[in-house]
């Protein structure tokens, strides 16, 4: 799978998550066998401004290229600037959004409003293909009704502008998250363009993944919410692209994987700001195992990451214990 010049070990991407894949969680999820990670949602007004805040989301680090960063923006000349000011910054691949259905995002002009003004999301495309070198993929919806006729034209102008691939959330911009993908959607518009198109929406599992791929000739899939605490989703889609047995999750993996994360937002964040987030994040890890509900309460109040990672490692020897004690009953009553 290659977007541009930019090849990937496999087909699966990272979705671009406002307020989540920032640096720890993306280094998670290249651990975990994803084989493109995406940035969150950046403002080109507050690259181009120089806020310190939003210049803080281009940080990266070696280990989890190839990288793509996503901005968001209505003003063709300002997001041709961002875009000069991403490609500095080491980004592999530059990525536009033009599905963000948030109120506060449609109403400047920029995310899924793009796909109602053709002319201007042209002239954006155009103007930013002009400013960088570095492959460029835009991120799209349905639009505003089910036909998709919007998001079928729209990549068309963007494969005529130099575009190197073009992901496809299939719900339209009133969905939000509700409802069905309409994965037929994918389908067309892998009919309709000769550049990689990146299926996105309702993979929950592995074996969605694969589904989608043979339902509609996708390239590659883009995984969001069901990857949140489960980053071991990359390497079973892979696993079983290549014919093979997904093998389960253990408790050392699971466990392991939320000292890395708890120990990179540390680093990243500094320890109070990274621990008053672990407080809900953690719990992201744990969701189906037992007792999770008693963790999640345990860790509501954490302060300091000794704490965090003492009660990370109470709550693992409380799984293993009840494992062991499961074994016993069953080895009796055998």
């Amino acid at each position: 799978m290659k977007i541009g010049s930019v090849k990937l070990d496999n087909i699966t991407v990272l979705a671009p998550l406002a307020g989540i894949t920032n640096l720890p969680l993306r280094i998670i999820a290249k651990e975990s066998g994803c084989g493109l990670v995406c940035s969150e949602m950046i403002s080109a007004n507050g690259l181009i401004r120089k806020s310190v805040k939003t210049e803080r989301l281009l940080d990266s680090r070696p280990d989890e290229k190839p990288l793509s960063v996503q901005i968001f923006g209505s003003d063709p000349s300002i997001m041709a600037e961002a875009a000069r000011i991403v490609e500095a910054s080491g980004a592999s691949i530059l990525d536009i959004n033009f599905g963000c259905s948030v109120r506060k995002v449609v109403k400047t002009g920029a995310g899924v409003a793009l796909m109602k003004e053709p002319e201007r999301a042209e002239a954006l495309i155009t103007a930013v293909r002009k400013a960088v070198s570095i492959p460029f993929t835009i991120k799209i919806r349905t639009g505003w009704d089910k036909s998709g006729f919007q998001a079928l034209e729209l990549s068309k102008i963007a494969e005529n502008c130099g575009v190197d691939a073009v992901a496809i959330h299939p719900r339209t911009a009133g969905q939000g998250f509700r409802g069905e993908a309409d994965w037929q959607l994918i389908a067309a518009l892998k009919k309709s363009v000769s550049i990689p198109v990146i299926g996105n929406g309702d993979i929950v599992n592995p074996e969605d993944a694969i589904q989608m791929i043979k339902q509609t000739g996708c390239d590659a899939v883009m995984i969001g919410r069901a990857a949140i605490g489960n980053p071991w989703i990359f390497s079973q889609v892979s696993t079983l692209m290549r014919g093979e047995e997904i093998q389960p999750i253990d408790l050392s993996q699971r466990f392991d994987s939320m000292i890395k994360y708890l120990d990179a937002s540390v680093r990243y964040l500094g320890e109070k700001t990274a621990c008053y987030m672990m407080r809900s994040r953690l719990g992201w890890f744990v969701k189906g195992l037992r007792y999770s509900s008693r963790f999640r309460e345990s860790i509501k109040q954490i302060s300091s990451e000794d704490k965090a990672k003492k009660l990370i490692a109470a709550y693992k020897d409380s799984l293993e214990e009840s494992t062991d004690d499961n074994q016993k009953v069953q080895g009796v009553n055998r």
